[in-house]
Parts: C-alpha cells; structure tokens; sequence
C-alpha cells in the first residue's frame, strides 16, 4: 500500500492533475466571461449580473462541506493529485467514492487492503475516468444542439415559451426531489431535515420578497443549508 501511495503520490501524476485543474479554472472563468456578455443582450443590469454571481458563490457553498469531507476520507487511499482532480472535475463526492470502491471490487480487492496494489490503482483510475467520461462528452457534443432546439420551441409563440418554462421547472423540481427522497427513506431524522431546509427556504424567500430585500434572496439558500446541518446535527 505505501507503494502504491508513492506512486500516486509522484510528480507526474500531480502534473496531470495540475493541468485538469487548469482546463477547469480556465472554463469556469470563460463561462463567467460568456454570461456576463450574454447579459446585455437579455437586459440584465451589471447589479443583477453581481447579484447572479454572488448567490452561485454562496449557493456553492453548503455542497462543497460533502465534497471536502469525501476527499479528505479518500486522500489516504488514492494519494493527493488524485483525488484533488476527480473531485475538482467532476465534484460528486458519492459518485467518485462509489466509483474507487467498484473499480477495487472489480480488481478482487478493497480500498486501503494489503492487496490494494498498483494494478488495483490502475483499475480505480481508468473507473473514475471511464465513469465520467459520459456526460463530459455528451455536454461538450449536445449543448448547441440542445440550444437550438429550446430557441425553436420558445420563438413558436407564447404559450410554448410558458410551456418550456414549466418543462425546465418541472425537470429541476425532480432532480432535488429524487436527491431528497432518497435521503427521507432513511428514517425519520432525514426526514425531519429536508422539512427543516425546505421551510426555512420558504420563509426567507417570501420575507425576501414581500420586503425586497435582495441581500437575504441571496442567502437564502445559505441558512436553509445550516439550519437542515443544525437540525441534522442533533437529530442524528
């Protein structure tokens, strides 16, 4: 094991892990770039372009507290460079610990176990990359298409423009709803938190609303997540 952590530990694989991390600080800042152009064209004020930023930072937040506790539990088993460039591409703590695990499993070994060896390395590797190779390609091949589609669909007439509204609504509705639901079969504690996060949510957007008050529509999010950490805390 001390072996295979040397290895995953040497230059060459920081190198690589240090230019992934480029090509995605790169993308990051060329699509702020790309947005906030974009902006003049839909009429969205510089304050409203600030505001859009500054809830994404926030909004980023409470999902980052998962991710890091997942790398710090995954550092000693795959080596720094690693885990720094699967967890800094794709961000899925679940996916990425579950993926180290099969690819493992697969090779006839556990992570962390006297025959984790450079072949079981190699086999979780080419797992996490081969695993997320998927939705990287079909992002970078369907995007513009998708996109043409949409404008399409919204320039036919108003109601198809309404209806489009409703079909993204409804598909995002359904992500965190299935992320949500898996959580509440767990018992009554996961329960009690999606309550606690989802009223909380509720009550500082409609205070935020009825009084205006851009500031707290930003941070709304932000207390949700502590208040569902605060409840999670004691519950379980």
């Amino acid at each position: 094991m001390e072996d295979v952590m040397r290895l995953a530990n040497s230059g060459v694989v920081w190198i690589i892990a240090t230019l992934v991390l480029t090509v995605v600080i790169f993308q990051a800042i060329k699509f702020i770039m790309l947005a906030a152009g974009a902006s003049k064209e839909i009429g969205m004020s510089r304050g409203e372009v600030h505001s859009a930023l500054k809830t994404g930072a926030i909004a980023a937040i409470g999902p980052s507290f998962a991710i890091i506790i997942v790398a710090i539990s995954l550092i000693p088993l795959l080596g720094d460079p690693l885990t720094l460039m699967r967890i800094g591409i794709i961000g899925s703590a679940p996916i990425e610990s579950v993926g180290a695990t099969l690819g493992a499993e697969a090779y006839g070994t556990e992570l962390g176990s006297s025959g984790f060896n450079y072949q079981a390395f190699t086999t979780v590797v080419w797992t996490l990359c081969l695993g997320g190779v998927g939705w990287l390609v079909f992002t970078a091949l369907a995007t513009k298409s998708m996109s043409r589609v949409e404008k399409k669909v919204t320039n036919k007439s108003e109601k198809s423009k309404k209806t489009m509204t409703i079909i993204t609504t409804a598909a995002m509705v359904a992500a965190f709803g299935n992320l949500a639901s898996a959580e509440m079969i767990k018992g009554f504690a996961y329960v009690l938190v999606v309550i606690t996060s989802s009223l909380t949510m509720i009550l500082f957007t409609s205070l935020a609303n009825k009084h205006q008050l851009n500031w707290l529509r930003e941070w709304s999010l932000g207390f949700s997540i502590i208040a569902g950490l605060f409840v999670g805390y004691f519950a379980l």
